[in-house]
């Protein structure tokens, strides 16, 4: 997983004017903690990118700790500059090695589960249930959904600047599939640099494979969220669908 910290700092780069920044996607993902969860209480966040999401669960009341590796992380200072001092704590870190000490009542992890092998998704999960999850806590994480990544196997997009909405860089995506591994590997580059690429690689697992991987990591899958509502036929469309995830 040596590639997590440049790609997510590259490409935070790239996007930063236009993403770095509190959207409707945002308040949608404190609403669905206040939903699943308890409507105050201790809230971590895995890979919390450049902190939109914690910012605004902090100012929805929640105490956030949120975790980032990459140097999105620089970004949310700015973004939490009228928070109350404590009301959200960033630590620069790998939350496979990051020492936390307390639990809490919600742990969410927002648009990126499925980086590494199976055994690391095993290993993350096993530390949310036994280290950081409260009894009777929650945890809601967005996992990619095969069925619609496996159709984009082969995509190219080319992606245009769009100054006026933050977007300066003109840039190249291919998208491929593996359908033995269920793993998509999702490739950027610049147009004028196209011998540097960065990519990503990212586990795809259906509900029932998620609930195989659960096994023994002291979690166990509540229900799902695919899209707007709770309908599994949505799985169909959408391309990831939030887990809720319960102590077992």
């Amino acid at each position: 997983m040596n590639w997590v910290r440049e790609f997510y700092s590259t490409t935070g780069a790239w996007w930063a004017k236009a993403d770095a920044r509190i959207t409707d996607r945002d308040l949608r993902r404190v609403r669905l903690i206040g939903e699943h969860g308890p409507g105050t209480g201790r809230v971590l966040e895995l890979g919390s990118g450049y902190g939109a999401t914690a910012v605004a669960a902090a100012r929805a009341g929640y105490d956030v700790t949120a975790i980032e590796i990459s140097d999105r992380a620089e970004h949310t200072a700015g973004l939490a500059h009228d928070l109350t001092p404590g009301a959200l704590r960033v630590h620069r870190a790998d939350f496979y090695d990051v020492e936390l000490d307390q639990r809490f009542d919600i742990v969410c992890y927002w648009n990126g589960f499925g980086v590494g092998s199976d055994a690391d998704q095993r290993r993350l999960l096993e530390r949310i249930g036994s280290l950081w999850l409260e009894p009777g806590g929650v945890a809601l994480i967005d996992i990619f959904n095969p069925f619609v990544w496996a159709g984009w196997d082969g995509d190219e997009d080319h992606h245009l600047p769009d100054p006026a909405a933050g977007y300066d860089y003109e840039l190249r995506q291919r998208i491929s599939f593996d359908p033995i591994t269920c793993t998509a590997t999702d490739t950027w580059w610049e147009p004028t640099t196209p011998e540097r690429t960065f990519r990503q690689s990212l586990r795809c697992y259906s509900p029932a494979d998620l609930g195989l991987l659960l096994d023994g990591t002291g979690l166990s899958l509540a229900g799902i969220v695919a899209g707007e509502n709770a309908d599994p036929a949505a799985l169909r469309d959408e391309y990831e669908y939030l887990a809720i995830l319960r102590r077992s």
